[in-house]
């Protein structure tokens, strides 16, 4: 997986969306979506455009205005200052885990997730019962949005976690 941030939004026929929601704070619009990949946050501020992606290493995406682009490995935090002040940060995470670990956080995942936002349920490539789970939790004040995403990859018992932080000055 990769996680790139964009300074303009992106095509949504590049993306097989299966969960949405859409923020309107005022200060800031916010359209959020669980894709077939992973995720896609396009968020909005007087002219400026940030979209922030979890995606597929084979996924095609466009290169123009691209300003963040990581495969996704081991820990990473990454800080930007765009124009106007506005300040994104984010903290990524590919973590493996114990088999017994990864299911116990994918029961836990599906039991809570639901409740908390936006959550999907993918169906299993394999004998394994469950398949591979997308949760986003998203947290609105009037200058800031935080996303907490939580994505699991059964086959590899493998959790890609990440929080981002959209902040107005």
């Amino acid at each position: 997986m990769f996680f790139q941030l964009y300074g303009r939004s992106l095509h949504p026929e590049l993306f097989q969306v299966y969960e949405s929601r859409t923020i309107d704070r005022g200060n800031y619009q916010a359209h959020i979506q669980i894709t077939s990949d992973g995720h896609l946050v396009t968020w909005r501020h007087q002219g400026l455009t940030l979209t922030e992606l979890a995606v597929s290493a084979e996924h095609p995406l466009p290169e123009k205005r691209r300003l963040i682009s990581h495969r996704m490995k081991g820990q990473r935090t990454e800080r930007m200052q765009c124009r106007g002040g506005i300040r994104y940060e984010v903290s990524i995470q590919l973590e493996t885990v114990d088999p017994q670990v990864f299911w116990n956080f994918q029961l836990e995942l599906a039991e809570g997730g639901k409740q908390q936002g936006l959550f999907h349920t993918f169906h299993s490539q394999s004998r394994i019962a469950l398949g591979a789970v997308s949760s986003l939790h998203v947290e609105t004040r009037s200058r800031s949005m935080l996303v907490q995403s939580f994505h699991t990859f059964p086959e590899d018992y493998a959790i890609v976690k990440s929080q981002s932080i959209f902040q107005l000055p």
